[in-house]
């Protein structure tokens, strides 16, 4: 059975890897995760690391076929659109993304977002197959983290998106809307039932305590081996019970807000005012009346 090429690159500013996947005989590509360059300071975009995965694209003698999205990430902005209009290859999410769009669209008032995922060119459904080149991905809808969230496997390599961490970092968070820690658990537990050589690429890493270097691929072995979260013996609830006092505790991540306003449009910004400037909503809550007055 042919296997994929994987080229990983790591986005240090929000700790994401995105990847450049082909088959070998054909050439047919795909990217999975691109990040948008965002200063969230100055509201820069730039595709400075959009165009490094391009550069090697180009090296490497690929075509990108599709452009293929885990979920609608809350940490970094996608570069999606960038890399469609380059390369005209369609941009792919979970079909669940409809959920998640209709508990954001009302967050930020969001009416230009299309019904029913219609800003994505392809929504997959769980066990949905489609070719790349000669390999075949398998879609796995894994919800828990988000109601949408998706692994892609082809043959022995699973691209699981937020699901899951290096194993000596753990799992993903469960609060954020939509969110589930009894989902989260039972998808992991689905993912790690895979043959224990299956290689699991990683969408973030934040090197754990004790670990120098950055690290992005594992195994389902060596995760129910180590992972101190759901390794082997792990029940439900005990990891209910923890992941519901960890998330607790958690800051929401420095790029939530303009993250789920541009992801749930595949990638796409509002459209401009009449000024000729597009604008990202901070929704203003407050803990006493006064501080609005």
């Amino acid at each position: 059975m042919a296997t994929a090429l994987i080229r990983p690159f790591f986005d240090e500013p929000t700790n994401t890897i995105s990847y450049l996947v082909w088959d070998p005989a054909t050439k047919q590509g795909a990217v999975i995760d691109p990040v948008l360059d965002w200063d969230n300071r100055s509201g820069t975009a730039g595709t400075e690391f959009a165009d490094r995965l391009l550069a090697a694209a180009q090296e490497e003698g690929v075509a990108i076929r599709y452009v293929l999205e885990t979920h609608a990430h809350a940490d970094h902005l996608t570069a999606a659109p960038y890399i469609k209009a380059k390369t005209g290859a369609p941009i792919g999410i979970g079909e669940h993304i409809r959920e998640v769009q209709r508990i954001f669209r009302p967050v930020f008032d969001a009416r230009d977002v299309k019904p029913e995922g219609g800003d994505f060119d392809l929504l997959f459904a769980d066990g949905q197959r489609f070719p790349l080149g000669e390999l075949s991905v398998e879609v796995m809808h894994l919800p828990g983290h988000t109601p949408a969230d998706i692994a892609y496997r082809i043959g022995e390599d699973v691209f699981v998106g937020d699901t899951i961490f290096m194993p000596d970092y753990g799992t993903a968070r469960a609060d954020f809307p939509g969110g589930d820690a009894r989902l989260l658990f039972r998808s992991i537990r689905r993912l790690l039932s895979l043959p224990g050589e299956t290689r699991l690429w990683m969408c973030h890493d934040y090197k754990a305590p004790g670990r120098d270097t950055y690290a992005w691929q594992t195994t389902v072995a060596e995760q129910r081996a180590r992972n101190p979260h759901v390794k082997d013996g792990t029940t439900e609830e005990a990891f209910v019970a923890f992941r519901t006092q960890r998330d607790a505790g958690l800051a929401a991540p420095l790029l939530l807000l303009p993250s789920i306003q541009v992801n749930i449009r595949a990638g796409r910004f509002p459209e401009a005012e009449a000024n000729g400037v597009r604008y990202l909503k901070v929704p203003v809550r407050t803990r006493s009346r006064e501080a609005l007055a």
